[in-house]
């Protein structure tokens, strides 16, 4: 179908239903593509970064190597190392991954938080930083709030749900009409724009599914159809702790400023408290309810890989032991483990498993890790070549835009839109439902479908800026 022939209105390439909704579809792709196109190319890049930070660098300090000398140092020997270099409180243990690696301390200080690298070995100060100002969280502030909050994370969030409409679109438009190989393999014999429009198509099919799949775990994160529809009905329900006192904090004041340091389905779950005869076994009576003995309980518990150990916030306050993939402590989202314990008696308040989480919770636990590499190499290179194949189709489109626009025209010249459309009143029904589901880009789609179909078609002014 020659496309860039088209003009508004009903001519015989459009004159059939079939036609006038790839029409629709077309004009529909274009518009979402203005709006989302910065946004998958800022999303790609930061994803890149942080990515590749965390495989080569890390971000809590776990590639720090040190040389295994003897026996490593009871744990709260290595806190007051940590504190003699940097004075405040200590408010997590990110134990190593392996005997030859750093132990690595969270410190509350009177200018914030900071991350101490300490030899367990050798009982120095290996490294001091603000987790908060690394290339990492400079990316990850970019990838999830453009830097401007809840702002950004509004607009992202409605550039993530358009972009679902860019991959639905698209894949209307790909659709083989015809047999043979053209629909999955480009065809590199093509030249100029036919040949943009062959890689534009087939790059874009082989990565659809993926980025849905990014799309939908990302949303998660949102704070309206996230934070506000999904997670609160998806949350791990604290009745399940039978008969254990609540603290009016939830889980999600255990993250470290905006880094989400928790597993998704507890985040909105409320804490269990310290004071009470309530709970298992954990640490044996008679010992110490201690860093140390926490540490022991951790391997007790066989939390095998990295585990971390969060202290007490006040005197309600409990021992957390975590070990979340999302945090990059194992690869395996199967193995994800919450466990609190009661700072004065040492019992087992509550232990949360990846079986316990809801079908959305499971759905998000391996979701997430997956959607930012940490689930091996294999997810690693996966995701390199998912956002480099992203960035690609987002520059063919503006590429093939270009070529089909006229030379030095003054407008925008979106696809053309195609004369009485049929079934007009289905998309409006649709565009309510979307609402309903995704708030933020159903009332977009609606505002763009409001002022297409009312603005555009009538006033002539707009017709031709946009034409």
């Amino acid at each position: 179908m020659a496309l860039d022939s088209q003009t508004v209105g009903d001519t015989p390439t459009q004159n059939t239903v079939a036609q006038k909704f790839y029409f629709a579809a077309w004009r529909w792709h274009f518009y979402a593509g203005i709006f989302v196109i910065p946004f998958l190319i800022t999303l790609a890049t930061t994803g890149l970064m942080m990515m590749f930070i965390t495989q080569f660098d890390g971000r809590d300090g776990e590639k720090i190597a040190v040389l295994v000398q003897g026996t490593a140092l009871p744990v709260s020997q290595q806190a007051d190392v940590a504190l003699t270099e940097v004075p405040g409180t200590v408010v997590e243990w990110i134990g190593p991954k392996a005997a030859d690696l750093a132990t690595v301390f969270r410190i509350k200080t009177e200018d914030g938080q900071r991350l101490v690298a300490v030899d367990p070995y050798a009982g120095e100060v290996l490294d001091i930083w603000d987790r908060r100002a690394g290339w990492y969280d400079l990316a990850d502030n970019i990838h999830s709030t453009l830097m401007i909050g809840t702002t950004g994370d509004r607009i992202l969030e409605i550039a993530a749900g358009l972009s679902l409409l860019l991959v639905f679109t698209g894949l209307y438009m790909w659709w083989p009409r015809e047999t043979g190989w053209a629909a999955i393999v480009p065809n590199l014999r093509a030249q100029g724009r036919a040949l943009w429009k062959s890689l534009h198509a087939v790059v874009g099919f082989w990565v659809s599914l993926l980025l849905v799949v990014f799309l939908i775990s990302g949303l998660a994160w949102a704070g309206v159809w996230g934070g506000m529809f999904v997670q609160a009905w998806s949350s791990f329900p604290a009745e399940k702790w039978d008969n254990v006192p609540l603290s009016d904090e939830t889980h999600a004041s255990m993250n470290h400023g905006h880094q989400n340091d928790v597993p998704w389905a507890l985040e909105q779950t409320p804490m269990p408290a310290s004071g009470s005869d309530v709970g298992i076994d954990g640490v044996p009576q008679g010992t110490p309810v201690n860093i140390d003995a926490l540490v022991a309980l951790g391997t007790t518990l066989d939390m095998t890989g990295r585990f971390r150990v969060a202290y007490p916030g006040d005197e309600t306050g409990v021992w957390t032991l975590n070990r979340d993939s999302m945090s990059s402590d194992s690869t395996d989202p199967v193995n994800d483990r919450t466990v609190h314990v009661d700072q004065f008696t040492g019992k087992i308040l509550a232990d949360v498993r990846y079986q316990d989480y809801s079908l959305m919770g499971k759905s998000m636990a391996v979701g997430i890790p997956f959607h930012m590499g940490l689930m091996g190499t294999w997810n690693f290179v996966l995701n390199v070549l998912f956002c480099l194949s992203v960035i690609f189709v987002c520059v063919s489109g503006v590429i093939m835009w270009l070529k089909r626009r006229p030379h030095g025209a003054g407008r925008l010249a979106a696809p053309p839109m195609p004369a009485e459309l049929p079934l007009w009143k289905g998309a409006v029904l649709i565009g309510l439902f979307t609402a309903m589901a995704f708030p933020l880009v159903g009332l977009t789609l609606l505002a763009v479908l409001v002022i297409d179909l009312l603005l555009v078609r009538n006033i002539p002014a707009m017709r031709r800026a946009i034409s």
